[in-house]
């Protein structure tokens, strides 16, 4: 662990320079003052998270990026104690932790899903993360200021579960370009506040941070006790569950070809987590629709982005970007003015869940779909419970837990049949393999319908 001395520069916003004092005395190690404006949160674990990000940050750019990941990578860590601290008083607690875990990985992942350090940075520290009001028993639940990110609390045992996949997983995104259906892992962290321990790991969000979505659904492709409560329907933005898809007679209304992408996939990352003998997942599927965004919009009714705490619903205006000279302006910043998008329309590299409906389709959409839930393993716990569901339901019934491959058959089954074709796709499809090397990301837009 390591002490620190900070101190203000100057008299424009206060920046921390950082000195590290090693336990041997011997070396002194100086940090280069942070380049990015951070602003505090309320909360102390909150004001630490962003304080340790923004370090961390700070730190892999004095370091290159290395040739390859070795083994170490995957087990490596690292540490930061603060004690005696003066600086910012008012916003950061006196004595706190941080810990990043596999700094190495995450950086190399965050590269494979196209978004720079700098703009992750920014994403989760020039303002404070939005917290959710809806996430009891889960924890904290955040979205970054800008609607990007997601910063979920889990546990210690997620923490372990994390490691015990991540190497798989890193392989899973090289072989297929970062082109998948399963959360985009970009950091994970502990924060230690008054001597209780926070773990959190940030993801991309695969809802759209300025299209608002106007239904929700978590399927699993089980029918028993697969339906949304009295007390979740009544919420502003309730998830419905695979009853109510069917019940709705909801479908997602695509042709052949982006079904076939889609399923392509699915399946794909699928048999990556049976491999792993994890299951319990669920397809998060989002729908915006366009009639609805535009009769509001008609009508003034802007769409609350915090009652319900689904905060990565929200319509968000994000930071002009051709006003900030060349400083990162975070995941979506670049195209705030540079070239405004107009009703459905999303930027396939930053909303990469998302696929719009096809022409000829009942109502013009836009959907977003991801893999959620994906740290189950199927241990003890699970054969517990398969147990006892089999003795109340019997051997045949549709229950939800059942051994990884019988539920990712089960569940590939449902969601291939999830899809309706709504016409010939107008216009052509853009290339979702690789999000990289992009000469002139700001050309590469979804147009209107």
């Amino acid at each position: 662990y390591a002490s620190f001395a900070m101190a203000s520069i100057g008299n424009a916003v206060s920046s921390p320079m950082v000195i590290l004092a090693p336990k041997t005395k011997t070396k002194k190690k100086h940090f280069v003052q942070q380049k990015v404006k951070v602003f505090r949160a309320s909360d102390p674990v909150l004001s630490v998270f962003m304080w340790g990000v923004n370090h961390s940050i700070n730190d892999l750019n004095q370091v290159p990026v290395p040739v390859m990941l070795l083994p170490d990578d995957f087990k490596a860590n690292t540490k930061i104690k603060v004690n005696n601290h003066f600086f910012n008083k008012e916003n950061l607690p006196g004595h706190f932790k941080f810990k990043e875990y596999c700094p190495q990985v995450f950086r190399n992942l965050r590269e494979r899903f196209g978004i720079e350090d700098l703009d992750y940075q920014v994403s989760l520290t020039r303002s404070p993360p939005v917290r959710g009001g809806d996430a009891q028993g889960e924890g904290i639940l955040l979205t970054s200021y800008d609607r990007t990110l997601v910063i979920k609390q889990i546990s210690s045992e997620d923490v372990a579960d994390m490691h015990g996949i991540l190497s798989e997983y890193h392989q899973h995104i090289v072989k297929c370009h970062g082109s998948t259906l399963l959360p985009q892992f970009l950091g994970m962290y502990r924060v230690g506040v008054e001597n209780e321990e926070t773990y959190l790991i940030v993801m991309r969000n695969m809802f759209s941070h300025r299209l608002v979505v106007h239904r929700k659904y978590d399927l699993k492709g089980s029918l028993v006790s697969r339906e949304a409560s009295d007390k979740e329907r009544v919420k502003e933005l309730p998830t419905y569950k695979d009853m109510d898809f069917r019940n709705n007679m909801q479908k997602v209304y695509v042709n052949e070809e982006q079904k076939e992408k889609v399923m392509e996939k699915l399946n794909r990352d699928v048999e990556f987590l049976v491999k792993l003998k994890i299951m319990d997942y669920s397809l998060l599927l989002g729908i915006h629709d366009l009639g609805r965004a535009e009769r509001e919009e008609e009508e003034g009714e802007e769409p609350s982005i915090e009652e319900d705490g689904e905060t990565e619903n929200g319509l968000m205006q994000v930071p002009n970007a051709c006003s900030y000279s060349t400083s990162p302006e975070g995941i979506a910043g670049y195209m705030a003015s540079c070239k405004p998008l107009g009703p459905g329309e999303f930027d396939p590299y930053v909303d990469v869940y998302a696929i719009r409906s096809a022409p000829g389709a009942p109502q013009k959409e836009v959907y977003f779909m991801g893999l959620i839930d994906v740290l189950t393993q199927y241990d003890t716990k699970k054969k517990a419970a398969h147990a006892a569901k089999t003795v109340k339901h019997g051997a045949g019934a549709e229950i939800s837990t059942v051994h990884p491959e019988q539920y990712a058959k089960r569940f590939r089954d449902f969601i291939a049949n999830i899809f309706a074709y709504g016409g010939k796709l107008g216009g052509a499809v853009l290339p979702m393999t690789n999000y990289l090397n992009l000469s002139n990301k700001k050309s590469w837009l979804f147009t209107g319908y």
